[in-house]
């Protein structure tokens, strides 16, 4: 049995190395692409459609920050739906209404999904996108994304997305995982091999769901599914990464796990559904690349987690069961190289420790503008090993015994 988990943590181990490897080896190849945005100006017809559920409280800021938008007033439009709130999201939306092209619409509460599909059907412009009532936008946002349009076969541009104003440790934890984000989505768009579309402000060519189809349920991670779609029709999704988008995080567990459980049962669900574009070359990155070491991933971080736990509560009680018979010492500060632990797996995982830390200081330098080590990485390197887990588990246990998640 310990050689059976062994070796699969062996695999595991070595295919999480390969990609972070893989990964940093992308990141430093030159760019064709480099600052698209500056180089050429698009200004399309644009439509952002804000769909919101009791978002009385942010849906004026979010609509505020569409209207700051560095952008041609005459080509920018902006249409709220309510999904029927039991607060007072739609009169607060009404309020503003005047202030631009704005549209405010009210539906049944039948689901982020069916608000979405509604702006789009009603809208003429060329460009869609979305934004959620609790995100905002940077004023020059949205001219730094259109310019991607202008490549071959793009119909979806995603941002860059931060924490708007971390406060607690969960969101300040959640602030490092996003910036690294940053950085994997700016990779992953120069390997056409995104597989979301996120809700704080995507944008697509209409034409796109005319052609493929609009929005569906998708296990309540619509962003997730649209993507799939539109790598499964060999479209292809940029990534902006000067295009700041910032959204409110959960300040707490509760809605953290919530919300994560969520998506990594989406992300599961969806990958069963497109289950046939796993290791297909004809679905280019997205299926060679991927989806594939994603779910890799998911293992190899259980795999690592328990294999550090088990060896951390075995040190634990082999030092208790030694103090119990000779006595209990304190000599800290002796170290002798010989009891140094030089096992291959203890190696594999400090070398692949080292490679994510690069990462993480890599993705600071991009976003942030210096490399340095902030109290977010270090909640961030010190924690999120052992949250993260919980989730995981979760949603791969309702994964495997469909039991659905739900919104709320």
């Amino acid at each position: 049995m310990a050689l059976y988990s062994s070796t699969i943590l062996y695999i595991a181990l070595f295919f999480g190395l390969y990609y972070q490897i893989f990964l940093l080896v992308t990141f430093f190849e030159k760019e064709e692409e480099n600052n698209l945005s500056e180089k050429k100006k698009y200004e399309p017809t644009v439509t952002i459609i804000v769909p919101c559920f009791n978002e009385s409280k942010t849906v004026a800021k979010t609509v505020l920050s569409l209207l700051k938008l560095n952008y041609p007033k005459e080509k920018l439009f902006i249409t709220v739906v309510d999904d029927g709130s039991s607060d007072s999201t739609y009169e607060e939306a009404l309020k503003i209404a005047s202030l631009g092209n704005i549209r405010v619409l009210r539906q049944k509460n039948s689901g982020k999904y069916v608000a979405l599909n509604k702006g789009i059907e009603m809208s003429e412009s060329e460009i869609v996108g979305c934004l959620d009532a609790d995100s905002t936008v940077a004023p020059g946002t949205l001219q730094k994304m259109l310019p991607y349009f202008l490549q071959d076969k793009v119909v979806a541009v995603t941002p860059a997305m931060k924490v708007h104003n971390p406060k607690t440790l969960l969101q300040r934890i959640q602030n490092a995982e996003y910036n690294i984000g940053i950085l994997l989505k700016k990779i992953m768009g120069k390997l056409d091999a995104i597989h979301v579309t996120p809700g704080p402000f995507s944008l697509f060519k209409k034409s796109v769901f005319k052609e493929i189809g609009y929005f569906r349920h998708a296990h309540n991670t619509e962003d997730m599914e649209i993507a799939f779609r539109i790598q499964h029709h060999h479209y292809r999704i940029a990534n902006c990464p000067q295009g700041f988008v910032y959204t409110i995080t959960p300040p707490t567990f509760k809605k953290l796990y919530k919300q994560r459980v969520r998506w990594t049962y989406g992300f599961l669900k969806n990958a069963i559904d497109y289950r046939h574009m796993f290791f297909n070359k004809k679905y280019g990155n997205i299926g060679t690349l991927t989806l594939p070491f994603a779910i890799i991933s998911i293992i190899t971080a259980f795999l690592v987690i328990s294999n550090s736990l088990y060896h951390f509560s075995s040190y634990v009680v082999e030092t208790i069961q030694r103090y119990t018979i000779t006595g209990i010492t304190f000599n800290w500060f002796s170290f002798d190289p010989f009891f140094f632990n030089t096992s291959s797996i203890t190696l594999l995982t400090f070398t692949m420790l080292c490679s994510s830390f690069t990462i993480i200081l890599l993705a600071w330098s991009m976003v942030e503008g210096k490399a340095r080590i902030t109290r977010d990485i270090v909640y961030f390197v010190a924690l999120y090993g052992f949250i993260a887990p919980l989730w995981l588990a979760k949603a791969s246990w309702n994964t495997i015994t469909s039991k659905a998640v739900s919104w709320r």
